[in-house]
């Protein structure tokens, strides 16, 4: 496992290498702005089996994906409603993660079957700002074994995978707190599924506000 230090200083080369690195189907732990996630590009079928093979992960739980552009977003999902896209406007970049319906191109290590895929663009972070860099879909399933505590500083990373992923890029340690709110736009009726960073009671007044 190779570890890389970030600074303001090689940060833009640090971005450079590490998108590269998921070109070629590494495995890249990075920090996130809550805890480290685990990154793979989105079409690496090969990389997506490894990932999920590493943290024991169930083949059923579907696998969140980060991006930095909503420009991206009909290369992986179907129409989003309108009330979809007022949610990425109000709350992108940041804590929210929409369930949104995936198109066929989307693996299974994602869907898990389900034909939805979920999607956010990270707020300020070095995810961001890979995200961004990338131009493509990045997995961000928790650096940790399925059920285990998410890693929140690099040492705990190797602790858990060791060389069994590539690059672990290290930033410090991260915010921790709470995860990102998860919500399933896929319906006429809004259903939040995770109350995380953004509280229930937030989305359902901009709701309740919106036009």
């Amino acid at each position: 496992m190779l570890r890389i230090f970030i600074s303001k200083i090689n940060l833009e080369h640090v971005l450079v290498q590490t998108v590269e690195a998921l070109k070629k189907g590494s495995i890249v732990a990075y920090p996130t702005e809550t805890f480290y996630g685990l990154g793979v590009k989105f079409d690496m079928e090969d990389s997506l089996k490894r990932l999920c093979d590493i943290k024991n992960r169930a083949r059923d739980k579907a696998m969140p994906l980060i991006f930095g552009d909503r420009r991206l977003l009909p290369y992986a999902i179907k129409s989003p409603s309108q009330k979809a896209i007022l949610l990425m406007e109000e709350f992108w970049p940041g804590p929210l993660t929409l369930i949104l319906r995936a198109k066929k191109n989307i693996s299974r290590y994602i869907t898990a079957g389900t034909e939805r895929v979920a999607v956010r663009i990270p707020g300020t972070s070095f995810a961001l700002s890979l995200a961004q860099k990338a131009n493509f879909f990045i997995t961000a399933t928790s650096a940790n074994l399925s059920g285990m505590t998410p890693a929140q500083d690099a040492d705990a990373v190797a602790r858990y995978f060791g060389d069994r992923i590539d690059i672990v890029i290290d930033g410090g340690p991260t915010p921790g707190g709470l995860p990102s709110t998860i919500v399933d736009v896929t319906g006429g009726e809004i259903r939040i599924l995770r109350e995380g960073a953004i509280s229930k009671e937030l989305l359902r007044e901009f709701l309740r506000s919106a036009p």
